[in-house]
């Protein structure tokens, strides 16, 4: 069963030059994409994993959600040919002599598994290096299926897609983005290239919508993480890296795992300011700079609100960091909030902050409200 909603921005169409040396990046074609501001719901670091694809003879399909941009090396072949980085099939054929070519319905497929189920904003299909052998066109589909299904469940006949992307022709070595506007929580998606080719990455940006049941059940958790349903609203500087990175899951494995500014030359200072999961109640703050040792952030405090019109409440006064460490501080009263602030002086970074709480009792029941609301 499949249901249509999409908005789709222009995309890029037609082959690139073929490669002529020097950078492999000089041609490729890019647009300014609203929606990348949001998180990428398809990072491998929220969990996120291609599970299946009917084709992967070139290029196995676990390249599309690696974080880096796709590598090119005109030198580089293998026994089956040139090796790329990316997701690429084998080329399609027709049914006989007399028709060699693929039918209009031929295409590969594979099936990803978001790391953190969510609402999806936009979507980059990137085919980064992919020339002359990128895909005519690509669509993609979007399911909700609890737990954690096998390929064969996510395949079954009873399984409800809803496109997400309709077939759409494509450009080689570029960009290609779609807006979306299915106001739906996903789980996994079906990409499909039409009829073959190569696919370099994929990126699926939106806000998570987190399982109420399991935050319930979890008691005390991180209420401003990413994958439990927290986002960045802005930051005063995204100079070295994404204000975003502050929440990710886990600790910082290098320095552009966190976030950083450029140096100051004012008396002001930096900051991220966070919406958590719904309205919560705070008991605990981490913050942490692990990798970061000259430039870590000399001072922080952290600060929060109760609603869009609520004023800012100092709940953690400014503290000196220390430089490659994990703070922790227990707050003296509970500070009940639905968005957070993080200020560091005078400015360098920090790679995590945590805030340990549990949601109030209109937060659950707002936050289960919209779940069921975005189909469960």
């Amino acid at each position: 069963m499949t249901a249509q909603q999409n908005t789709s921005l222009a995309s890029f169409t037609g082959d690139a030059n073929p490669y002529g040396g020097g950078d492999p990046y000089a041609d490729y074609r890019t647009a300014d994409l609203p929606f990348t501001q949001y998180a990428n719901l398809a990072d491998r670091q929220l969990g996120a994993g291609v599970v299946a694809a009917n084709d992967e003879f070139f290029a196995q399909r676990e390249n599309l959600l690696v974080p880096e941009p796709a590598e090119f090396d005109p030198e580089h072949f293998g026994h089956k040919g040139k090796v790329m980085d990316g997701w690429e099939t084998r080329r399609r054929r027709g049914a006989s002599a007399e028709h060699p070519w693929p039918t209009e319905e031929d295409h590969d497929w594979a099936l990803i598994r978001l790391g953190a189920p969510g609402v999806i904003r936009g979507i980059v299909v990137d085919t980064a290096h992919f020339r002359g052998n990128y895909p005519q066109a690509v669509s993609v589909e979007g399911t909700s299926v609890a737990g954690s299904p096998s390929p064969e469940e996510l395949l079954a006949d009873d399984v409800k897609w809803t496109t997400l992307v309709p077939r759409t022709a494509v450009g080689g070595h570029a960009a290609n983005g779609f807006a979306v506007s299915a106001e739906q929580r996903f789980t996994h998606l079906r990409l499909k290239q039409h009829p073959d080719g190569g696919i370099a990455r994929l990126r699926v940006y939106g806000e998570v919508v987190p399982d109420p049941a399991w935050l319930t059940a979890l008691g005390t958790f991180d209420v401003v993480a990413l994958e439990n349903g927290g986002q960045v609203e802005d930051a005063s500087n995204l100079f070295y890296s994404p204000a975003t990175n502050t929440i990710q899951p886990g600790r910082s494995r290098k320095m552009d795992d966190g976030w950083e500014t450029r140096r100051r030359r004012d008396r002001g200072n930096d900051w991220i300011q966070y919406r958590l999961v719904d309205r919560s109640q705070i008991r605990a703050v981490e913050i942490d700079t692990a990798y970061l040792k000259g430039n870590s952030a000399g001072w922080a405090s952290v600060s929060v609100k109760d609603g869009e019109d609520g004023e800012w409440r100092e709940v953690l006064p400014r503290t000196r960091m220390q430089p490659d460490t994990n703070h922790r501080f227990v707050l003296p009263e509970t500070a009940v909030g639905t968005h957070a602030r993080v200020d560091i002086f005078p400015d360098g970074g920090i790679s995590r902050l945590r805030l340990f709480g549990t949601l109030t009792e209109d937060g659950a029941a707002r936050l289960a409200a919209r779940r069921q609301e975005l189909g469960g």
